[in-house]
């Protein structure tokens, strides 16, 4: 058996192809890009088929661990070579490829997609993108490197009620959003216990190449292949993982997110198997132009969900969609069935029209909305293939998807923790420490100041110069600078500062910089300071100019070059 690191390791020994120029090689060249599919049973067969439908595809290789659905698929293709391991089929034949296609199970998305493209081979990735969030970070890195096309396959992504709710949201149509909540009645998880024994493996199916990167076991007849992994810890990502990516998108993709401060999954205990077959997720992000000063997103998964909840009342007495996103904002709500349903735009509990003219005017939309999945599925894909040709972009690259599938995980994650509230410290990739604040260098920075400040006191001080005054002050009330979301600075005060230890000024520093974010602070909070520091360190500055706080006589300017961000080798 192949463990993780040694598969990981061995992905990578078949070394690198020349490289292979911008994309953009492509464009006005009467050439086909040539795709290599990983995975062609299920999803993947249907991948295969739409990618097949781009006029200028051409299927050159098929890889699969099941030999029917490899050979199912082969007919389909006979001119395509066949491969059961992604390995072999990379270092035999990657100068015949210009494409790969990857639709196995999740624990698999990384290490095949991370060899192709270090043989600069274009990505095209099923959903989520991987399996660990480590695994999110590292794809997205690698393809911006290499500048290679990339695309995530998250089809809705590109229908016409997606993107005309995405329109309709960053147009103000309800306001800035202040809340977001979305189900799927789906279970992709399981509450029974690990199976015991095992069953023949099947002649057609390899059972080591499809375990991959996860532990050995032995094989359980309709407990993993075909489809059931979903549900499994070790190769899928829950009910969250599977339909969380599609109804998240779209407000995720509307409303600029970033990944979450925090992450609250309500859910039975884990048992190391299973997902659970019911998850209750609540997410807070930071605001962006299109939020309030903070956003919550709201998921539940599971039989019978969504519960019943004023949020979720529509007018008329109308059921809910079985699936779906609902937008709070300031102006009213909008519904975003999932899927093939324009969304309702809701205000006073009444049903409002909506006009879309100016968003067909500027061709972001087409005129008549597209009723028949069969003439948009293929939407998502023919784009991966036209930005291949420099005809086109991808409008779910590595970079964006990276960060949403990450956001995923985290819910996936919580699961882990039912009912605690995970901090998320995205710059370090991992959690804060139980106590909900990071104990970044700025609390140690402060305790060496306050240190300091206590021997020459007359740092400590001020001048009020229309009298003439000049006060050393017995305490140190410590101002620091924080930033609002880039908009601009603001000095809280933390009062006494000397008063604190280390963890106490940690917990000050992320209490205070949250309160000023949110715009309730009076005038304590931003007053009355001795000495301030002003930290430039997460803008990996490398000259600032710090402004004394008057009437403090000294400010300190701190800075940090962050060169390289090691990730964690799973989250």
């Amino acid at each position: 058996m192949i463990n993780r690191r040694k598969f990981l390791k061995n992905s990578s020994i078949f070394g690198i192809a020349p490289f292979l120029p911008n994309y953009n090689i492509f464009k006005h060249m009467n050439k086909k890009i040539r795709t290599a599919h990983i995975g062609v049973g299920g999803m993947g067969k249907a991948d295969l088929n739409d990618i097949a439908s781009h006029k200028k595809a051409q299927i050159v290789a098929l890889c699969d661990v099941d030999n029917k659905a490899l050979v199912e698929a082969g007919k389909l293709f006979p001119e395509a070579k066949l491969f059961k391991d992604y390995r072999v089929m990379l270092k035999n034949i990657h100068d015949e490829i210009d494409a790969v296609i990857v639709s196995t199970p999740d624990h698999t998305h990384a290490p095949a997609s991370i060899m192709a493209m270090e043989l600069n081979k274009h990505v095209y990735c099923q959903k989520p993108l991987t399996h660990h969030v480590s695994e999110a970070r590292a794809m997205k890195k690698l393809a911006e490197e290499k500048n290679l096309v990339t695309q995530m396959g998250i089809q809705v992504h590109s229908f016409y009620d997606y993107k005309l709710a995405t329109l309709l949201i960053k147009s103000g149509i309800i306001g800035k959003v202040d809340k977001v909540r979305a189900w799927c009645p789906k279970n992709w998880g399981y509450d029974g216990p690990e199976p015991s024994g095992n069953d023949p493996i099947p002649n057609y199916l390899d059972w080591n190449l499809w375990l991959g990167t996860s532990k050995e076991r032995p094989f359980k007849d309709k407990i993993y292949h075909p489809g059931m992994w979903r549900k499994l810890v070790d190769f899928g990502c829950g009910t969250l993982g599977d339909m969380g990516v599609h109804i998240f998108d779209t407000p995720y993709n509307a409303l600029d997110l970033d990944v979450p401060y925090t992450i609250k999954n309500k859910c039975r205990k884990p048992n190391n198997f299973g997902f659970p077959e019911k998850n209750y997720v609540e997410y807070v992000f930071p605001g962006t132009k299109y939020t309030t000063d903070t956003l919550t997103w709201i998921w539940e998964d599971g039989k019978d969900s969504p519960k019943k909840h004023k949020d979720l009342k529509l007018p008329n007495g109308d059921k809910l969609p079985l699936q779906g996103a609902m937008f709070m904002g300031e102006k009213g709500k909008l519904l975003l069935p999932h899927f093939m349903e324009l969304p309702k735009l809701i205000v006073d509990n009444e049903y409002k029209d909506f006009d879309v003219s100016k968003f067909v005017d500027n061709g972001e939309l087409s005129e008549i909305p597209v009723r028949d999945y069969g003439k948009e599925s293929h939407l998502h894909y023919h784009q991966f293939i036209d930005t291949c040709l420099g005809e086109d972009e991808c409008t779910a690259p590595f970079s964006y998807s990276s960060r949403l599938t990450e956001t995923i995980l985290l819910g996936v994650i919580a699961g882990r923790f039912p009912g605690k509230t995970l901090h998320w410290d995205s710059l370090k990739a991992k959690f804060k420490e139980e106590n909900g604040f990071a104990l970044t260098y700025l609390p140690f920075i402060s305790i060496a100041t306050i240190s300091a400040l206590r021997e020459y006191s007359v740092v400590n001080s001020s001048f009020d110069l229309e009298n003439g005054i000049h006060e050393i002050h017995n305490h140190i009330n410590l101002g620091i600078a924080v930033d609002l979301n880039q908009e601009g600075l603001l000095v809280g005060n933390l009062q006494e500062a000397d008063s604190f230890n280390l963890k106490g000024i940690a917990r000050k520093i992320s209490e205070t910089s949250k309160l000023l974010r949110s715009g309730k602070y009076g005038l304590n909070d931003v007053s009355g300071t001795t000495f301030t520091i002003s930290n430039n360190g997460s803008f990996n500055s490398f000259l600032t100019s710090p402004i004394i706080n008057q009437p403090n006589v000294a400010i300190l300017s701190t800075a940090v070059s962050y060169t390289h961000l090691t990730l964690p080798t799973k989250a």
